[in-house]
């Protein structure tokens, strides 16, 4: 008999005590379908939107063998304070699940900066004390705002552009080095390579923007990224 994979979900710093059974990510399509005389239907391609992310886990009132915590028991009203502090905090925070092996093995992880958009408490009498919540998460992009600034001479106009000011930004250093990904890769796995430490996948994201595109979990074989240094 097979064994099965280990999938570990966070929120944020927070680990699911026992892990949902489904999870769904909705990846939103932007592009445009048009008719032109002639030529019938056309498909204009543009960044995909914001991926929604769905699941429905289970909070337990008491300590089964199967759950886990990373110190010691917590009670449901532990997660369910955490799960409203994400709410009412208005901050975008990281949700990530990893899927490893029972040997150790890593097979990819899912990585992603969000909001928590809504959640719904279920309690059930055939669930005991325990309850069930489900969650809507909404993938969160980092933007700025750029400022053009108009010098007239007396020759002609000299315009000059301020760097963007970003809610966050990772300069990336000079010295580079390149990685030809393979099939399985995410850039948390990555990261974790070339770094040591996963979450430092948005220095490599940042960097191949234009390769990669709007969503930094949509990486494929062939694709030569450029690994800045740490």
């Amino acid at each position: 008999m097979m064994s099965k994979a280990g999938y570990d979900f966070y929120l944020k710093k927070c680990l699911l005590p026992i892990a949902p059974e489904k999870l769904e990510l909705k990846i939103n399509n932007a592009n445009s379908t048009l008719t032109l005389i002639n030529e019938g239907e056309i498909n204009i391609l543009k960044t995909s939107e914001l991926t929604d992310v769905e699941f429905e886990c289970r909070i337990p009132q008491v300590k089964y063998p199967f759950a886990t915590y990373k110190s010691g028991f917590k009670g449901a009203s532990y997660f369910l304070d955490y799960f409203e502090r994400l709410k009412v905090d208005k901050k975008p925070f990281q949700f990530i699940v990893s899927r490893t092996m029972p040997n150790g093995k890593v097979l990819f992880s899912t990585n992603m900066k969000v909001s928590l958009e809504d959640y719904k408490i279920t309690e059930q009498a055939k669930d005991g004390f325990d309850l069930k919540v489900k969650i809507k998460l909404k993938q969160y992009r980092d933007y700025g705002t750029k400022t053009v600034s108009i010098k007239i001479a007396a020759s002609k106009p000299k315009v000059t552009v301020e760097k963007p000011r970003a809610a966050e930004t990772n300069p990336i250093p000079h010295t580079t080095q390149t990685y030809t990904v393979v099939r399985g890769d995410c850039l948390w796995n990555i990261a974790k390579r070339f770094y040591g430490n996963g979450a430092k996948y948005t220095i490599i994201y940042n960097a191949n923007r234009g390769i990669i595109g709007g969503n930094p979990n949509l990486i494929y074989p062939g694709q030569v990224l450029t690994i800045p240094t740490a």
